[in-house]
């Protein structure tokens, strides 16, 4: 018989069960208890708290989200926390609306059924599945496959679609070089008729409804996907908001969904889209935005004078993220109205631990 503990979450009062050699975090997920996450894997620091009772065992974990100061203090990754006993642990960071529409992480089985080439890099595929999988509109699941090699690859990706769909998934994928999983859609490893495992759903970075203010919709590369899924939730939702979508790409052949965006933008007199090109000073033919994407926010908020009144949702490379971040702290827009999700390259704990350590020098 499998061990449980209970666990007490501070100041929520949140309790819950977890199993001898379960996560802490997993327990959470597994019971649709939803709290701040980020990598899952101890690599991060968005699910940092503070043990106040109990015992818990660390699994390995990188020290730019735990380091030995802290842990000394108390201080836990819930990723990585095996509970030993009955613990209580007070979180440092929590959202009170993520916690009321918590969704239960669970399995779907589902076949590939459609693969296409947007760009040069960015795929779209999709998944059927053989049940529903609830979730909102931002969110993302990790889908594991078997390549016709053999080979059982997981990658986390964000669903594209509306939650209204709840059987057909479409993800927006990025093919990187070292990409395991989205170079064997190019190189026929994973193909139509491939059968996968969802698990999910998981984020924080997704739509709020019921505010005030514009809405501001920040994507680059495959954070398109996540985007996509907002602004369409948000449309069908009725709310009568402004929408200013802001997409980054590097050329005018790295735009695409344009005769979707087009169909919404001519429905929708309130969404305005605004694409930037990074590498077109030589495109004569551009007539629109150029530079970078997060230059082209500042200057709009400016005209907008929004004053920090409205919802941000930023997904793409962590340095279009990172470079974002500033600018909407200058015009006032509060963290608990800025929602992002950083895609990162999957890395093993060690890679990603030497990757970190030569970016500190």
């Amino acid at each position: 018989m499998t061990d449980t503990y209970t666990v007490l979450l501070q100041p929520v009062g949140v309790e819950f069960e977890a199993e001898d050699g379960e996560t802490i975090l997993d327990a959470a997920f597994r019971q649709g208890i939803s709290l701040p996450h980020g990598c899952k894997e101890g690599q991060c620091s968005a699910c940092k708290s503070i043990l106040l009772e109990g015992e818990v065992e660390l699994k390995k974990h990188s020290t730019f989200a735990l380091s030995e100061m802290e842990r000394d203090a108390d201080h836990v990754l819930l990723c990585c926390s095996l509970a030993e006993s009955d613990v209580e642990i007070e979180l440092l960071n929590f959202d009170e609306e993520l916690l009321s529409k918590s969704i239960a992480v669970k399995e779907f089985a589902g076949a590939i059924t459609g693969i296409a080439k947007l760009t040069s890099d960015i795929r779209q595929v999709d998944i059927e599945l053989e049940r529903p999988l609830k979730f909102w509109a931002g969110q993302y699941v990790e889908i594991t496959v078997t390549t016709s090699q053999g080979q059982t690859i997981t990658r986390s990706f964000s669903m594209a679609n509306s939650p209204l769909e709840t059987e057909k998934l479409r993800f927006i994928i990025k093919k990187y070089p070292e990409g395991k999983f989205s170079n064997e859609l190019d190189d026929g490893g994973i193909r139509i008729g491939a059968k996968v495992t969802v698990k999910g759903p998981y984020g924080s970075c997704f739509r709020r409804e019921g505010r005030q203010g514009p809405v501001i919709l920040v994507g680059a590369g495959s954070g398109m996907s996540p985007i996509w899924a907002i602004l369409n939730d948000h449309l069908a939702s009725g709310e009568q908001r402004d929408v200013h979508f802001f997409y980054g790409a590097r050329t005018r052949a790295d735009l695409f969904y344009l005769d979707e965006i087009s169909s919404l933008t001519a429905a929708n007199p309130n969404l305005k889209f605004i694409p930037v090109l990074s590498e077109a000073s030589d495109d004569a033919g551009w007539t629109g935005e150029k530079g970078f994407v997060h230059e082209v926010v500042d200057a709009h908020l400016k005209l907008l004078d929004t004053d920090g009144n409205g919802d941000v949702y930023a997904c793409g490379p962590p340095p279009m993220v990172d470079a974002l971040m500033p600018v909407l702290f200058m015009h006032d827009f509060d963290g608990d109205r800025t929602f992002v999700d950083r895609f990162t390259v999957a890395s093993q704990p060690d890679e990603l631990q030497q990757k970190l350590e030569a970016v500190s020098r």
